[in-house]
């Protein structure tokens, strides 16, 4: 069986950095058109991210607490693609597409527990 791949896989340089920017940036819109739970992440992140600078002083405590809430955006992110996907692929309900979705929320679900974990340790230390 011939594998196709996409016709951008060709491209290279500046052009390629060009369009992955572009994807990137569609990409971003399209999670904050039509995902809910990634647009509350983004608004607690506008909080979060602002509190990590102003309640800590220490830089790495101030790296790690702000790079907790990204890693939240990205996991939100890889979610979301995942539950596109399996709804591209059938809306009919079955035990592999459950998984596969509930799988991606467990990850979002332990972003959050690191989150947290790795705020109250810097807080309260």
């Amino acid at each position: 069986m011939e594998i196709i791949e996409s016709p951008h896989k060709g491209k290279t340089g500046f052009k390629r950095l060009l369009n992955a920017f572009g994807y990137s940036c569609a990409g971003l819109k399209a999670a904050f058109r039509n995902e809910d739970a990634f647009r509350q992440e983004v608004l607690l992140a506008s909080v979060l991210i602002p509190l990590a600078l102003l309640l800590e002083r220490d830089m790495l405590g101030r790296a790690l607490m702000i790079s907790c809430v990204l890693l939240l955006l990205v996991v939100e992110l890889v979610n979301s693609a995942i539950e596109a996907t399996v709804d591209r692929i059938s809306l009919e309900d079955h035990k592999l597409a459950k998984r596969a979705k509930d799988i991606g929320s467990a990850a979002v679900l332990v972003t959050l527990v690191n989150l947290l974990t790795v705020w109250l340790f810097i807080l309260l230390r």
